[in-house]
């Protein structure tokens, strides 16, 4: 947490109370250097003026929206690390395709908070983030390694992520994990992404003739899971799966 001591963070909030708890949370994670605006026109007119490491930015706002400013700040050749903070998750994949260093969703939890600005801070350092995700267990803050890492399942308002080891909750949206991660998840379901290393086998599962049906064997995973039709076709392009794929029997 010390590290982020050193991080220079505007909150751009058109709400009051939103501002406040935004503050606040960047105190518990150690951040001193704040300044907090109340709308995107004089947020940019204020990071014309000031130097910032990072944007905490709302999007819904009136006049010039968070996606608006953004767009602007992107241009500048110093452009500050810009964190996102909706209480929509349809606003994902414009954020990263800003490039966001991250997608939080209101209300905003202190351990996502805190991920997200050691993201942020890996970035404003020309640093290679490392491969591995935060997880919560028991109250405690817990690092996953990216390659222990088997698939992502949305389950009702949760993503169960499921390692090697075990399995754990993530805050986030699987559309946003899915943005992230990119070419490293292969989407199999609409609730359900793998990781591309992991993925052993590819195959047609047992039937009643009637039509295709296929599974995904995943390493250290024992059930094979379901690909849903919608899905295997690029599935097969992305693991350049032959139709000559063994049967399960």
């Amino acid at each position: 947490m010390g590290a982020l001591s050193q991080l220079r963070v505007v909150v751009v909030d058109d709400e009051a109370p939103a501002r406040e708890r935004l503050n606040q949370l960047l105190a518990d994670c150690g951040v001193s250097r704040t300044h907090s605006l109340a709308d995107g026109q004089s947020a940019l007119a204020w990071l014309a003026q000031h130097p910032a490491d990072v944007v905490l930015l709302d999007i819904s706002m009136p006049g010039l929206d968070g996606m608006a400013v953004a767009r602007q700040l992107k241009l500048q050749p110093l452009a500050p690390q810009l964190i996102f903070s909706t209480a929509h998750d349809h606003f994902a994949v414009e954020a990263f395709e800003l490039n966001a260093a991250d997608y939080l969703l209101k209300p905003v939890r202190r351990e996502r908070l805190e991920q997200a600005l050691q993201r942020a801070l890996a970035r404003c350092g020309g640093q290679e983030e490392a491969p591995s995700f935060t997880v919560r267990q028991r109250g405690r803050l817990l690092t996953v390694p990216f390659t222990d890492v088997r698939y992502l399942k949305a389950e009702l308002k949760y993503v169960t992520l499921v390692a090697q080891n075990g399995e754990y909750l993530l805050d986030e949206a699987l559309v946003t994990l899915e943005q992230r991660l990119g070419g490293a998840v292969l989407r199999i379901h609409r609730n359900c992404l793998v990781m591309r290393h992991a993925v052993q086998e590819l195959r047609r599962s047992g039937g009643d003739g009637s039509e295709e049906q296929w599974v995904i064997r995943l390493r250290d995973v024992a059930a094979p899971l379901p690909v849903s039709r919608r899905q295997i076709h690029a599935i097969k392009d992305a693991l350049g799966a032959s139709p000559s794929l063994r049967t399960i029997t």
